[in-house]
């Protein structure tokens, strides 16, 4: 009878009870015994009094030898075998000192949670987990006669590995999703797996609720006009909100693989409304997404069709000798090209200043995603767009997600899928997961030539129209911000812009990273950023002297760019979308950025 009243209504006849909390602490001792018994024989092995001292254990384990320092590997072991048999006596009751993973388990929000402290079979598994994931990636640094290109490789695939196995993302070792299934009899079980069924129909993991925000409707509303559209890009004109302006406009040039509205998500996160607040005549790029007719589309057509081509076209609408610029992420790259090509062709003073958001143009330390580059991963690319002539925008969206996917990947994984939480309403995310096409030629051209050729720091090294790309022609007055916490582009990779222009250049760090970094307006009063005027070498030396200021460095931009735009002028004729030579086509933020 008692047997029959611990089986769920479910229950299959004849399945095993579930074990009892005496059962369990058993269990636990015989393995906890288990690795004493293990720790002992090496330790009597090594002649020595337990525990072992880590030269002893170098000299008893021959495999060690492979690694450039044996007695600080053994030092790990013994360090691992000791904390783990501290997390084995925890686990029976025993009273023992906390200890740094215990800490470091506490600290970690997979496993903050107080169910994973509570239960001691769960608090073992985030535990253990945690011990060896440490000891895993430290055994990384430990090899020998390993290309450091390659140790980063294996580091990243490592972490890649150690963040996918992780008993947060498997419903049997989640005290929380087991929590959750048995409140909700199983139903979130089903609306989890009914979220991961919808995400591989659409091959891309869901971060938002995909309903909760409409490009023009809640999201890239600034107000504005299309005034100008090509086989390539859309041009915008945003509408003033001051009687005078700087008469020197803003052109911004958005990063061709993501969407523009980055800087557009709201109005109180909103760069572009912000900027025209200041009295600037704002211009916006939209990239086309690309289709099968972009298939030659190449570097040339971004620099000479794209950017050239915007630079020209407000010219000729305002009747003004120069623009401001802004090239942010792999449009900076381009727009240091740009540059370069004026420079080259006698056509610099058409842009006044030129800014950079976390922008490289030196990929020698370009961080991880020079880890995905190698020539496997650059022939599937051609594999996998040969056909349509594009790459699919859902395959850089995951390359995006794998560099951080503990945060990006697994952490949705969970919530998603094995808790079945409803999904929130986040437009940073709405626009992560609004991916674009690439041109397969070109996009594989960047790779090779940027990323792994790194081409762009010879001179010569790139052509654009048959002219060679020189950046130490380059000698417009140039502020290149970077995110502290940059995965994407790293900001000593973007720090190396320094190194080669020849105008007078400001360089500003931001706190966070590639996107909070730069998308901080000065309401929010959040993170901070660091100057510093003296002239120095390396981006440590900058910081070491730098000043730091709270909140957004935007007021600093436009304190910059104020003084490079002193002459003011109405806001009117040409000034407002569509009462120029150009007419408007339609509203912003225009149907570039609507189509897939």
């Amino acid at each position: 009878m008692a047997e029959q009243e611990t089986k769920g209504p479910g229950a299959a006849a004849g399945a095993p009870p579930l074990p009892t909390l005496e059962e369990m602490q058993h269990w636990t001792w015989v393995m906890g015994r288990a690795q004493q018994m293990m720790l002992e024989h090496v330790a009597k092995a090594a002649g020595e009094a337990k525990p072992p001292q880590p030269d002893a254990l170098a000299r008893q384990l021959p495999w060690m030898s492979m690694f450039p320092d044996p007695a600080k590997l053994a030092e790990q072991q013994v360090e691992l075998w000791t904390e783990g048999l501290a997390i084995w006596q925890r686990a029976l009751g025993l009273e023992t000192p906390r200890t740094g993973i215990e800490e470091k388990a506490d600290k970690d929000r997979r496993f903050s949670a107080p169910q994973w402290r509570e239960n001691p079979l769960f608090d073992m598994i985030r535990q253990t987990y945690l011990l060896v994931s440490e000891r895993l990636l430290g055994s990384v640094d430990a090899l020998d006669g390993v290309d450091p290109k390659q140790r980063e490789k294996l580091k990243f695939l490592t972490r890649s590995f150690v963040d996918a196995m992780s008993p947060s993302n498997f419903a049997l070792t989640n005290p929380l999703v087991l929590e959750r299934a048995m409140e909700t009899k199983g139903e979130s079980l089903l609306k989890g797996l009914e979220h991961m069924l919808a995400d591989l129909s659409k091959g891309q993991l869901t971060h938002t609720d995909p309903n909760a925000f409409e490009v023009g409707r809640n999201i890239a509303v600034t107000p504005g006009k299309v005034v100008k559209r090509t086989p390539l890009y859309e041009l915008i004109q945003y509408s003033p909100t001051t009687d005078l302006v700087h008469e020197t406009p803003l052109v911004i040039f958005p990063p061709w693989i993501n969407r523009f509205y980055i800087l557009d998500l709201n109005p109180k996160k909103s760069f572009i409304q912000w900027a025209v607040n200041q009295g600037l005549t704002v211009f916006m790029v939209s990239w086309k997404s690309a289709d099968a007719t972009m298939k030659d589309v190449v570097l040339d057509d971004y620099v000479l069709g794209g950017q050239r081509d915007a630079i020209d076209t407000i010219r000729d609408l305002l009747g003004v000798g120069h623009v401001h610029a802004i090239g942010y992420c792999v449009a900076g790259t381009t727009l240091a090209c740009t540059l370069a090509w004026m420079a080259a062709k006698g056509e610099a003073e058409k842009v006044a200043s030129a800014t950079f958001f976390t922008a490289q143009v030196d990929f020698s330390e370009a961080g991880d995603l020079n880890l995905l580059v190698a020539d496997e991963t650059l022939e599937m690319i051609d594999r996998i767009s040969a056909e349509k002539g594009f790459l699919d925008g859902r395959y850089m969206a995951a390359t995006f997600n794998l560099l951080r996917g503990r945060d990006l990947i697994w952490n949705y994984v969970t919530s998603n899928y094995l808790m079945g939480d409803d999904y929130p309403p986040f437009d940073l995310l709405h626009w992560n997961g609004d991916t674009t096409n690439l041109p397969a030629t070109w996009h594989t051209a960047y790779l090779k030539d940027f990323y792994k050729g790194n081409k762009l720091v010879t001179p010569g090294g790139i052509s654009v129209g048959n002219v060679p790309i020189d950046l130490r022609k380059v000698e417009t007055p140039t502020y290149v911000q970077a995110g502290r916490e940059d995965h994407i582009a790293p900001a000593h990779s973007v720090w190396k812009i320094t190194h080669h222009f020849a105008g007078p250049l400001k360089f500003v760090l931001a706190g966070s990273g590639h996107i909070a970094g730069v998308v901080n307006p000065p309401e929010a009063q959040k993170y901070q950023y660091w100057t510093n005027h003296s002239k120095v070498a390396t981006l440590d030396e900058f910081v070491a002297g730098a000043t730091e200021h709270k909140g957004s460095w935007w007021p600093d931009w436009i304190e910059w760019i104020g003084a490079r735009s002193e002459k003011k002028v109405p806001a009117k004729g040409a000034r407002i979308p569509g009462k120029g030579k150009l007419k408007a086509l339609e509203d912003a933020p225009g149907s570039y950025v609507r189509a897939k």
